[in-house]
């Protein structure tokens, strides 16, 4: 398994991947399209979107775009996907440590995400009322933050994402 930054000539293999992994059964999923519109917004960070490929074939794609706190910028992760006949293998770890080590290099002071604790938590995520910031929605525990070598606890206050989060759904 290789794990790099997402190529121009990977767009497709990435949506197709989000598409595969959130597929419900029911249509496009919202992820695919999120993907789409976050590519689009200001809030796009091309060096937060990152691919797993095994044998020449991207299986997995992840990406963090700009969010904030208050007036602190950071980052929030997702989607982040994986194809079915590649889950269990180590590809969503691999592309959860390749984006916390890029948003950690490029100076981001936090992670924000929306997902199961018992998953995340491996990664080091706390629930983010633990460092007084608030979700988007009513999410609970489940909105989760990770503190990044730039944190400092003077960052508190609602968390948000980049536009298209509020829009697609």
């Amino acid at each position: 398994m290789i794990v790099r930054r997402e190529r121009l000539a990977d767009r497709a293999a990435a949506r197709a991947v989000q598409a595969a992994a959130f597929d419900r059964g029911e249509g496009e999923p919202p992820e695919a399209r999120l993907l789409d519109e976050l590519r689009k917004d200001d809030g796009w960070i091309p060096e937060l979107s990152w691919v797993a490929e095994i044998n020449g074939r991207v299986v997995g794609h992840g990406v963090c775009t700009r969010g904030h706190v208050g007036e602190v910028d950071c980052v929030g992760l997702g989607p982040i996907g994986v194809v079915s006949n590649a889950q269990r293998a180590g590809v969503g770890s691999a592309l959860m440590y390749a984006m916390i080590g890029a948003a950690d290099a490029l100076g981001e002071p936090l992670i924000a995400l929306l997902g199961d604790p018992a998953y995340y938590s491996r990664f080091g995520f706390v629930p983010s009322t633990d460092l007084g910031i608030h979700p988007p929605e009513s999410w609970g525990a489940h909105f989760q933050v990770l503190p990044l070598s730039m944190w400092t606890e003077s960052i508190e206050g609602s968390f948000q994402y980049a536009a298209p989060f509020d829009t697609i759904g």
